[in-house]
């Protein structure tokens, strides 16, 4: 009977740590498949990648898209891109921040401090979509969260842009990808094989670039993913340990009762 018990407490213990890893990374069988590190109970962020990411988003992606929840700070912390404190300071300063008013009721540009949010491309909404002909560019700060699939998605897409099939009629300023809704998408492949020179010398081909922003991107969306998982494991281990003294706890305690009948 305590065997039985023990067996159910298991059981359902791993099902809700699996099942609430699966809903978290979401699925799709029409999407590309990656063996991302960060997956799965014990996953971790590759911190090249994330840097090689940042590259990425910040040389391609920030022209059109902002990222609004994240500040040049959380480039530095612990479990996402760790730059150093002073590569943080510097990645910053490359930025020129709006901010006022000064004394004389002015507003005025100073360099980026590690404090500051991304800086975005457009000053506001209507900007944006004028300049990207009436579609407004989604910001990405949790774009990988937002989206069925997650990762996958993300990197399907990127990886999607084909020459559209001869019988596919699409109009003038959309674009075909095997993975978008509809396979049509007004905003054209932002990667190509060399379309950005990798500081540390990887090479910078399509798939490469494309891993190397969705796993940033999916850092954006969960910052404390590696904390998470660290808990976890913690919490899985502890009531394992507590099933397990239960159980022989309930064992000498019936045994006693047997015993005396």
């Amino acid at each position: 009977m305590i065997n039985k018990s023990l067996f159910k407490i298991f059981i359902v213990l791993f099902a809700f740590v699996f099942s609430a890893e699966m809903k978290a990374a979401g699925g799709n069988d029409q999407l590309l498949k990656t063996d991302w590190s960060f997956k799965g109970l014990f996953g971790k962020f590759d911190r090249a990648s994330l840097q090689r990411g940042y590259q990425v988003y910040k040389e391609v992606c920030a022209s059109c898209h902002s990222m609004k929840y994240m500040s040049f700070r959380n480039l530095g912390e612990e479990g996402g891109p760790e730059f150093s404190e002073e590569e943080v300071k510097a990645l910053a300063a490359s930025y020129e921040i709006t901010d006022g008013p000064n004394a004389d009721g002015e507003m005025f540009t100073r360099p980026g401090r590690p404090s500051d949010k991304f800086k975005s491309p457009y000053p506001n909404v209507n900007a944006a979509m004028a300049s990207n002909g009436g579609a407004y560019p989604p910001d990405l700060s949790v774009i990988a969260k937002a989206r069925a699939g997650g990762a996958d998605y993300i990197y399907s897409l990127m990886m999607g842009y084909k020459e559209k099939p001869a019988d596919f009629v699409i109009e003038d300023g959309v674009y075909y990808n095997e993975y978008m809704e509809g396979n049509k998408i007004k905003m054209p492949a932002p990667l190509s094989d060399g379309s950005v020179e990798y500081t540390d010398g990887t090479e910078a081909s399509l798939e490469q670039l494309s891993k190397d922003v969705t796993t940033f991107l999916m850092w954006t969306a969960e910052p404390h993913l590696e904390a998470r998982h660290r808990t976890g494991t913690k919490v899985l281990i502890y009531l394992i340990l507590l099933a397990t003294l239960v159980y022989f706890s309930m064992k000498k305690i019936w045994l006693g009762v047997n015993s005396e009948k």
